[in-house]
């Protein structure tokens, strides 16, 4: 009869146990890595079924193949093949991605961002500024004339905390 704890079958560690310890291992080895690159920064990272890493980074002054060969290197030269067998993609954030990090609000001044806040407010504006609280973003509108008929274009502004970002795209423009 196999006897069960926490982490074990009578001496064998669990495959959890062992996921847990590899993703563990993989984080440490990514955070080392990104310590010695602060121009670089982490969008997403998932271990998927068969020990496939996922890591997604993005940088103040944009991602080169360079960079993700740098990360990929120092992750996979410090895992052993003969104790796990694995896979690993490192990747930059696409053009399409949606900003997920602070910092990627300030190398994107200047472009045209679709945003939707928590409160359902939906803007396509450009991105005018970004701090470490709040974003500014620009648009104009034709709004009816304040006396007469027609309409008049009117520059608008909004202020929207990070924590009220829901989703937010660059707005690709060719």
């Amino acid at each position: 009869m196999h006897r069960r704890t926490e982490n074990t079958i009578e001496g064998t560690a669990s495959p959890l146990f062992l996921y847990d310890m590899f993703k563990t291992l993989v984080e440490e080895l990514l955070e080392e890595s990104l310590q010695q690159r602060p121009d670089l920064f982490l969008i997403d990272f998932d271990i998927l079924e068969g020990n496939k890493i996922r890591i997604v980074i993005d940088g103040d002054k944009g991602v080169l193949v360079e960079d993700c060969m740098f990360i990929s290197r120092a992750i996979e030269h410090n895992l052993d093949r003969e104790e796990q067998d694995f896979a690993l993609e490192v990747s930059s954030a696409g053009a399409t991605t949606p900003l997920v990090h602070q910092r990627q609000y300030k190398k994107h001044i200047g472009r045209v961002l679709k945003l939707k806040t928590t409160t359902n407010d939906k803007y396509e504006a450009t991105l005018t500024e970004a701090d470490d609280n709040a974003i500014v973003l620009e648009w104009k509108t034709r709004e009816p004339k304040p006396i007469g008929k027609g309409k008049v274009t009117v520059q608008k502004t909004a202020t929207i905390p990070y924590e009220t970002i829901e989703k937010a795209q660059i707005k690709l423009v060719f």
